[in-house]
């Protein structure tokens, strides 16, 4: 009998995503896990609503300690709600022969958001991914609580098939 291989037998986030939907508060452990994996994330307070290839969602509350010294939304807190749901759209995108990293992130904020917020991340054409390295440009647009978009975002992530051992 064959013996599986290391990536035959490993676990992808959207299979863990997918198996927590079937019990109560499983998004809420699964945003637990992703900010456990990254702390950084923890500081805005997520919390994953739905994620599949080609999509992720996710809302985080207006607390004071995302406000700037206007009292609103701050820059760097949306800043940090478009890469979560821009990483884990690309992760649950990205075949898992393949890695990816974050190069680069453009900003354009449009106005101040008071409310709670909302990034959707966002690819309508998944691509195919090449077995060389490639470039994936990951939108991300981040809403008040009306659905007023008040910051785009736009991900560049290097997307390269995983090293073969």
């Amino acid at each position: 009998m064959a013996r599986p291989t290391r990536t035959s037998v490993m676990t992808t986030n959207l299979d863990i995503w997918n198996r927590l939907q079937r019990v109560p508060f499983g998004n809420w452990l699964f945003t637990q896990a992703v900010c456990f994996k990254a702390p950084y994330f923890r500081s805005i307070h997520p919390l994953i609503h739905e994620l599949r290839p080609g999509l992720c969602r996710v809302t985080a509350p207006n607390r004071r300690s995302v406000h700037n010294h206007l009292g609103t939304y701050h820059a760097i807190a949306s800043c940090n709600m478009a890469e979560i749901a821009g990483g884990m759209m690309t992760d649950a995108t990205v075949p898992a022969t393949h890695r990816w990293i974050p190069v680069g992130m453009t900003v354009e904020y449009k106005s101040k958001a008071t409310t709670a917020v909302t990034a959707v991340a966002r690819l309508d054409d998944i691509p195919d991914f090449p077995d060389e390295p490639t470039e994936l440009v990951v939108p991300v647009d981040i809403s008040d609580a009306e659905g007023k978009v008040f910051v785009s975002a736009r991900i560049t992530m290097n997307v390269s098939p995983k090293p073969r051992r």
